[in-house]
């Protein structure tokens, strides 16, 4: 146990500072969104960013991608805010059989395109891996939008084999950060599991 920590804590002394830069801004966006505060996007941008770089450098490819749809929606979501556009609140549910099948299409037709992508493109040196949690990432995200239940679900699937690729890689910030997001999904699904018995019960 006290050769284990001693490699830990090497291995956070030798963590190059982006890095620390990139999981500081990103703990920073998590708590902001805790308290519903507009920061949480410019915070959540710096923090992409210096994660697609650091991705690159690690030849994760496949989450560079995903991390590209994060950027994208992070500077919609701020654009929408500052507008103060307004909707109409959708209800949280749970998933129906044509949600499942459009998870099973992410699954089943995305894990080998994007698998053959890494193979014939890149230079990736776990393009499965990288792959799954990805199109794992993609399937939760899309539920997440439906404000689907089981987003939790498959959101916590890709973050299950995230932090083993990133402890792989060298990069245990990001697997620490990746820790703390499973911790919040856990919540995430227990608070919105009270939402749906409270809105059958209205």
């Amino acid at each position: 146990m006290a050769e284990w920590l001693t490699i830990f804590k090497e291995q956070l002394i030798q963590t190059p500072l982006i890095q620390w830069f990139g999981v500081l801004f990103g703990i920073a966006e998590v708590l902001l969104a805790r308290y519903n505060k507009v920061a949480l996007y410019p915070c959540g941008i710096i923090s992409i960013l210096i994660t697609m770089f650091v991705l690159y450098e690690a030849g994760l490819y496949a989450e560079i991608l995903l991390n590209a749809y994060y950027l994208v929606m992070s500077i919609y979501g701020w654009y929408y805010w500052l507008r103060k556009g307004s909707s109409e609140k959708v209800p949280i549910t749970t998933c129906s059989t044509s949600d499942w099948l459009v998870v099973a299409g992410f699954l089943l037709l995305g894990t080998p395109f994007l698998y053959k992508i890494l193979i014939h493109f890149t230079d990736s040196t776990v393009p499965l891996w990288d792959t799954w949690v990805s199109v794992t990432a993609w399937a939760g995200m899309w539920l997440l939008a439906k404000r689907k239940i089981e987003n939790w679900l498959l959101l916590n699937i890709s973050n299950a084999f995230a932090i083993p690729l990133y402890i792989h890689k060298d990069l245990l910030l990001y697997a620490i950060l990746t820790l703390i997001l499973f911790i919040v999904a856990i919540f995430g699904y227990f608070a919105w599991k009270k939402k749906i018995y409270r809105q059958l019960n209205v």
